[in-house]
């Protein structure tokens, strides 16, 4: 069974920068598609990057193009979403998810799997 495991939230001011981590066990990473998701209270989760790390396609929103790199290391099974210039609208709990079988995900109906989510506070 995959199991997911987020990490490296935090508190910083606007346009400093953070890491996330997202552990992967029970299934090898290229053979998933994984993204980032993130929540605010009173909203519909919404997706923030993807990646396949099989044929090396990523995906992005609009909202965080240029600011948020994702990447994956296969042989630590882990994605990574690096995030710069952070802006208090990126601000919410940040959830990692996989798919078997996909090269992106880009919708909360097609996870298969959800990692516990880690909070981002962006705030002077």
């Amino acid at each position: 069974e995959v199991q997911l495991q987020a990490s490296g939230g935090g508190s910083v001011q606007p346009g400093g920068s953070l890491r996330l981590s997202c552990a992967v066990t029970g299934f090898t990473l290229e053979d998933l598609a994984i993204a980032w998701f993130r929540q605010v209270p009173g909203k519909e989760r919404e997706a923030v990057s993807s990646i396949s790390t099989s044929d090396d396609r990523t995906w992005y929103a609009d909202s965080v193009k240029g600011r948020f790199a994702i990447s994956g290391d296969n042989a630590e099974n882990r994605v990574y979403l690096q995030m710069n210039v952070l802006k208090p609208e990126d601000t919410a709990v940040y959830y990692c998810a996989a798919v078997y079988g996909l090269s992106i995900l880009r919708k909360e109906l097609q996870a298969e799997y959800w990692g516990q989510g880690t909070q981002v506070t962006v705030s002077s």
